[in-house]
């Protein structure tokens, strides 16, 4: 698994791609090498397996952003750091985060109980568990980074806040470039889902974040997998739409009897996904769901249990 990152320079100037492989999912991650005011950033870390620490060797670099705390961007932060002594920069929420699950020995355990809560078949949510405890030691972020905040600049690079795929999401933006982890990706959407402890409403915050962009409108945003994204605003306006579509299809697979967030995910996605991606469609029908309840469209079962129904 993993393999030495390499570096392409066909960007605008100032901006450098460095691409690894992962073993699941989109199958690699684009970490960037920006070009600041007097120095060199490096916007995220990849996942950290021991072939990737090969391509800090050498690398000047002195600051590093990490965009979010999912494994495959803040995993080989560590490493990093120690190679090109570089500061690492994190938005505060964000490693909050990164201490609570990645800084804690039982988060696999913790998270397939949520899911189980949620009415995910028992074998579906424990295999989380395995798989939790394989990555795990490959995860190695940085302790006592140094904090962001909305409106930061980090060697000329403004820090934005763009919350929703997750909830401490930064992106930089300068004289019309956006590097912005997730929050944009060319061919797919960006998974918005629901899980503990995290923001109470994230596909809210996305949506938002997609008003955002619109708004700031940049000439062309570089996202941590697949192509560029050469018209940000027009694909943040196509995401917008994808998630009313889906606000639509997942309040019609409501009704009068109470439906877990797994049921109703089989109703949006059917019922032929492999455990990982059941386990993604689960988070984002909750986030859904939860968009739905905060806007008076669906409603938390009134015995209690972890359901929901028609409103």
């Amino acid at each position: 698994m993993g393999g030495a990152g390499s570096i392409e320079r066909a960007f605008v100037p100032g901006v450098e791609r460095l691409t690894f492989p992962l073993p699941t999912g989109p199958r690699h991650v684009h970490c960037y090498l920006l070009d600041g005011d007097e120095g060199r950033l490096l916007v995220d870390t990849g996942l950290g397996f021991p072939a990737d620490e090969r391509a800090w060797e050498g690398l000047e670099v002195d600051s590093i952003v990490l965009t979010h705390m999912h494994p495959d961007h803040v995993g080989g932060a560590e490493r990093a750091a120690e190679t090109t002594w570089a500061r690492v920069h994190q938005l505060g929420l964000d490693y909050d985060q990164c201490v609570r699950v990645w800084g804690s020995a039982d988060w696999p355990e913790r998270m397939a109980g949520w899911f189980r809560a949620h009415g995910v078949p028992t074998p579906v949510a424990d295999e989380l568990i395995e798989q939790g405890h394989a990555v795990a030691p490959f995860i190695r972020f940085v302790r006592e980074p140094r904090l962001l905040r909305e409106g930061d600049r980090v060697d000329g690079w403004e820090v934005l806040w763009l919350p929703g795929h997750a909830d401490g999401h930064v992106a930089l933006l300068r004289d019309g470039v956006l590097v912005c982890g997730d929050v944009l990706l060319a061919g797919i959407s960006p998974a918005v889902g629901l899980y503990p402890e995290s923001r109470p409403d994230p596909l809210a915050d996305y949506l938002s974040t997609l008003e955002r962009i619109v708004e700031l409108a940049p000439d062309v945003a570089y996202p941590g997998h697949g192509e560029p994204v050469r018209e940000p605003a027009e694909r943040a306006r196509e995401l917008v739409e994808h998630h009313c579509g889906r606000l639509e299809e997942t309040r019609v697979a409501l009704a009068d009897e109470p439906r877990t967030g797994y049921e109703v995910s089989v109703a949006l996605f059917g019922d032929e996904l492999s455990p990982p991606l059941r386990r993604f469609a689960v988070a984002e029908t909750l986030s859904h769901l939860e968009h739905l309840v905060f806007r008076g469209g669906a409603a938390r079962s009134s015995d209690g249990s972890l359901a929901y129904t028609a409103a």
